[in-house]
């Protein structure tokens, strides 16, 4: 049987169980040893008042019938005296009859008297076939007298049977009293057979060497009684056999065994009356004697009984008292180890991490009065609660130290993303002044790729901001277009060239929260080119759902495990805090900052028919309407110019598309000069149309093939040309959008129409915020 995992209240329990069932097992046993004594003791005046009485009644009337019988067997006639003898005789065993059948004796008895008073009834049962084999002279006179003692000894056997009190003196009395019965017996035999030879004037063959037995007998078996019997018994013995009957008979004994045949001198009358005294006087001082027994019986038993109830009514106490000690005791033990155990819990389940969230949380903790002492006594269990204690301060300091390193660590890492952050920004600035200043494009295609690196070094250095748990310094103003959220956030990955837009549902994000949706989808675009196979593409796609707006990103890689897509969406699904031992995913780790900064949920799918889709949903109060594009060119106000500042979305080429899709102009994600606020500007030759700033990408963009023109156009004719075509596409858009909003009310957050031509005012510099992002 297991222990080792029982509560500590079961385990004391069965401690206690066991020595309580022994102290009562043993009480009980005790109890039922002493109380079997009393009850047989008890039993004693059952015995003479329902056998020893009755039975003793019976053997002196059988023993009168026996002399009577022998007489009338020795003589010729038929003695009248024996037809009354036989009359008492029967009333006698009647009455015997119905004590040992009744249920007092019978429940006192144990299995040996039950035997016994068995035999005996048996025995009295052959008492009227042996009278008619007496009447009708079928056996002699030693038969007869067999028929009758055989009866008298089953009635001295059930005698034997009583003596078993648990007083040693009684049990001896008791059966020295016996022994005196017997010899009584014997005397009795005796008698019998003398009173037959006399009747017939001689022995029968062998019946003088029987009488001398019997009366060395009676004279053994009394002499044997008489020493087991109390000193005051003893004497009163010792006066009886000083008595003229005893002596006169005694006399009358050593005469019959001296003389071989009959005395013919033989004081027959003196015979009859001696031995009639004697038997009378012994069986007085038998009766005498067994009522003494019986009246010191009850005394005895009754203080028995009363030792037994003072012993188990004190076991009972002592059983009680050891119960309540080991129930108060093991109370105590277990009230205190739960105390002991509930600490513990409560240190490591509640307060400990209270306290790790408080100093995260940047508050000031005080050890000592977090973890107070707790007294659990002197003991080995206070010696435990005592570890305890030291055990909790030093986990609190320890939870203390480490949140501090953690926020040292912390201001390392802000320190670090700040001042990357400040460099990566002026090489960004750096960058664009020399890509204005070069029109060779492979030098442009070389600038370029450093832009996109240094874009890139952008993000890992707001990924150390956001780990540090501070939020990144890009921002916008005003809304951004989802499709050019989208493509900013594939600007900022290696292999753009991999990545395919497919259709995106015109939508815009609010201003406060496009860097970070640029960043969290950007780091999901990054996994989703790193995780398939480099020569298999990554489909993105945005849609308007109930809920928001949602962007999809899949990849056709080997996907993930059930497991290990719930693993992740449970990062995703929750702000984490940083662990610097789990640095295997930290992209996830970024995005679910990301996103419980701004509600957005993520979740990652299984793809089919294999890879994995991450799921962005925009919560509505982020998503707006698309905002239009503001006016450009010399009839705009400095408001409408204002609007038209595009900030940095995208270094690198518009990505591939795969179905039609609602983009922006490409004027719009073009970055422009220092100090300018439109794509186009005015013409400096006589063709009359605006002239577009050089497009500045790649070297290595793969071009079109271009079909064979009878005269191939110049460089600057082809600028001016695709310049020109730019500028009437976006002059296009800006009408329709000015028309379908003449009819509603001006909102706060779209471009109100434009103002009649007025004097365009200087360039405006781009903002902090926009340089920086």
């Amino acid at each position: 049987m297991n222990t080792r995992d029982w509560p500590i209240r079961a385990k004391l329990t069965a401690l206690v169980i066991g020595p309580v069932t022994a102290l009562l097992a043993l009480w009980i046993f005790a109890t039922t040893l002493t109380f079997g004594p009393a009850l047989d003791l008890l039993a004693a005046r059952t015995y003479l008042y329902d056998l020893g009485r009755p039975g003793e009644t019976v053997v002196a009337e059988l023993q009168r019938e026996r002399r009577l019988s022998v007489v009338q067997l020795a003589g010729d006639g038929i003695l009248p005296a024996l037809a009354e003898q036989r009359g008492r005789t029967d009333r006698a065993v009647a009455e015997l009859r119905r004590r040992v059948n009744g249920d007092d004796l019978r429940d006192a008895a144990d299995d040996l008297l039950d035997a016994r008073l068995d035999q005996l009834v048996s025995a009295l049962d052959a008492l009227p076939a042996g009278r008619g084999f007496i009447d009708a002279r079928k056996v002699d006179r030693a038969g007869a007298i067999g028929l009758y003692s055989g009866m008298i000894n089953s009635a001295f056997q059930a005698f034997s049977a009583m003596a078993t009190m648990p007083d040693v003196q009684l049990n001896r009395e008791a059966l020295a009293l016996t022994a005196l019965g017997r010899s009584r017996e014997l005397l009795g035999q005796a008698d019998a057979l003398l009173a037959g030879a006399i009747t017939a004037g001689r022995y029968a063959e062998g019946e003088h060497e029987q009488l001398v037995r019997t009366i060395e007998n009676q004279r053994f078996l009394a002499e044997t009684a008489v020493a087991d019997l109390p000193a005051t018994e003893r004497a009163a013995y010792r006066r009886l056999t000083e008595g003229t009957d005893f002596v006169r008979l005694r006399a009358l004994q050593d005469t019959l065994i001296r003389s071989a045949g009959l005395p013919a001198t033989l004081d027959v009358r003196g015979w009859e009356t001696s031995q009639a005294g004697v038997w009378q006087g012994l069986r007085d001082f038998e009766l005498r004697g067994a009522d003494g027994l019986a009246e010191r019986s009850v005394p005895m038993a009754v203080g028995i009984l009363i030792r037994l109830a003072a012993a188990g009514l004190l076991g009972m106490v002592a059983i009680v008292i050891c119960v309540l000690i080991a129930l108060r005791v093991g109370r105590s033990l277990a009230r205190r180890l739960t105390g002991v155990r509930t600490a513990a819990l409560e240190m490591a389940e509640h307060r400990l991490p209270d306290v790790v969230a408080r100093l995260r949380r940047g508050e000031e903790v005080d050890v000592s009065r977090e973890a107070p002492e707790l007294d659990h006594g002197g003991d080995e269990i206070g010696e435990v609660g005592r570890a305890f204690n030291e055990v909790r301060r030093t986990a609190l300091q320890s939870a203390v130290d480490e949140v501090t390193l953690r926020r040292g660590l912390n201001e390392v890492f802000l320190n670090i993303a700040r001042r990357s952050q400040g460099l990566v920004h002026r090489q960004l600035a750096l960058l664009d002044r020399l890509e204005r200043q070069t029109e060779d494009p492979d030098e442009l295609a070389g600038l370029f790729q450093v832009d996109h690196l240094a874009t890139r070094l952008r993000r890992h250095a707001e990924d150390l901001v956001i780990l540090a748990g501070a939020a990144p310094g890009r921002g916008w103003r005003n809304p951004v277009a989802a499709v050019d959220v989208i493509r900013g956030a594939i600007s900022e990955v290696e292999s753009y060239d991999r990545v395919d837009v497919g259709e995106v549902q015109p939508a815009g994000v609010l201003g406060r929260a496009v860097g970070d949706v640029i960043h969290l989808l950007a780091e999901l675009i990054e996994n989703a080119t790193a995780f398939s196979p480099p020569g298999r593409r990554v489909d993105v796609t945005g849609r308007t759902v109930p809920g928001g707006y949602a962007v999809e990103i899949t990849d056709h890689g080997l996907g993930m495990s059930p497991q290990a897509l719930a693993q992740a969406n449970r990062k995703l699904s929750r702000s984490p805090e940083f662990d610097p031992a789990d640095s295997a995913r930290l992209g996830h780790f970024v995005v679910a900052r990301l996103a419980a900064r701004h509600g957005v949920r993520v979740e990652l799918r299984a793809a089919a028919p294999a890879g994995t889709t991450a799921v962005v949903l925009v919560p509505a109060d982020l998503v707006t309407e698309e905002p239009a594009l503001a006016p450009t060119g010399p009839g705009t106000t400095s408001g409408d110019r204002r609007m038209a500042k595009v900030t940095r979305l995208s270094t690198v080429p518009r990505p591939r598309t795969t179905r039609p899709v609602r983009e922006r102009p490409e004027s719009a994600v073009v970055p422009l000069p220092s100090g300018r606020t439109s794509a186009v500007e005015d013409p400096v030759d006589g063709d009359g149309l605006p002239r577009r700033v050089r497009r500045r990408g790649p070297a290595n963009r793969p071009r079109p093939p271009v079909a064979e023109t009878p005269a191939p156009r110049s460089p600057e004719e082809a600028r001016r040309a695709m310049s020109a075509l730019q500028a009437g596409t976006a002059r296009g858009r800006r009408e329709g959008a000015r028309a379908a909003a003449e009819p509603a009310a001006p909102a706060s957050d779209r471009v109100a129409a434009p103002s009649p031509p007025e004097p365009a005012p200087a360039p405006e510099p781009p903002t902090a915020t926009e340089r920086d992002a």
